[in-house]
């Protein structure tokens, strides 16, 4: 599992790392869709628990599933930008990395920006910042990782959750076993803790 270390956030603050620390609220984002086959899932299993999420959508997926995506809008979730083509900003030039965002954002309409795999450089988040808020994440729930059970997964959920915590979920096809199996569970833990779940606007 992985929560970005304090020092990290101090020293690159344009990035939104985590939300208001002292409002006991989690923030469930979910990067990399629309799917056909998983979003609709998670998008019931939300509305099981009357909750809403940020969606950070991959312009081509947008493009190919534009029903699930205007799906997801229409039950009240909020879509992000995630580059056209799942880019990492690291083996891209700035030129290429705005241009990409820019081509999804002409399917996907928001002004938020999450960086594919967090891989971003000062000079393209400089180039983004005036038109795009950049959401990164508190913790990451490595749901894509075959070699993490669902049981380590809500684990890690329980101990790193925190007020203002932003959560990565996944909604793909690869992830769906553990994620389908954790995201009820997980809603459940911080609903029973106390924890409002809230949108990132």
């Amino acid at each position: 599992m992985r929560q970005v270390p304090e020092f990290i956030k101090r020293i690159w603050r344009t990035p939104i790392w985590r939300m208001d620390s002292n409002q006991k609220a989690i923030y469930l984002t979910f990067d990399d869709g629309p799917n056909p086959e998983i979003t609709p899932q998670v998008l019931d299993i939300l509305d099981e628990f009357g909750v809403k999420a940020n969606f950070f959508c991959v312009g081509e997926n947008v493009q190919k599933y534009r029903d699930v995506f205007e799906e997801t809008k229409r039950r009240g979730h909020k879509v992000g930008n995630h580059t056209f083509n799942h880019l990492k900003g690291f083996e891209t030039s700035v030129e290429e990395y705005v241009e990409n965002v820019e081509k999804a954002n002409e399917l996907i309409k928001s002004k938020l920006f999450r960086p594919p795999h967090g891989r971003i450089t000062p000079r393209q988040v400089n180039a983004l910042k005036k038109d795009y808020k950049i959401i990164m994440w508190d913790f990451i729930t490595y749901d894509f990782d075959a070699r993490v059970s669902p049981e380590t997964i809500l684990n890690e959920v329980k101990k790193r959750s925190r007020n203002g915590s932003i959560v990565v979920f996944h909604d793909l096809t690869k992830v769906a076993k553990n994620m389908l199996a954790v995201l009820p569970k997980a809603i459940q833990f911080w609903q029973d803790e106390g924890y409002e779940l809230k949108l990132i606007e």
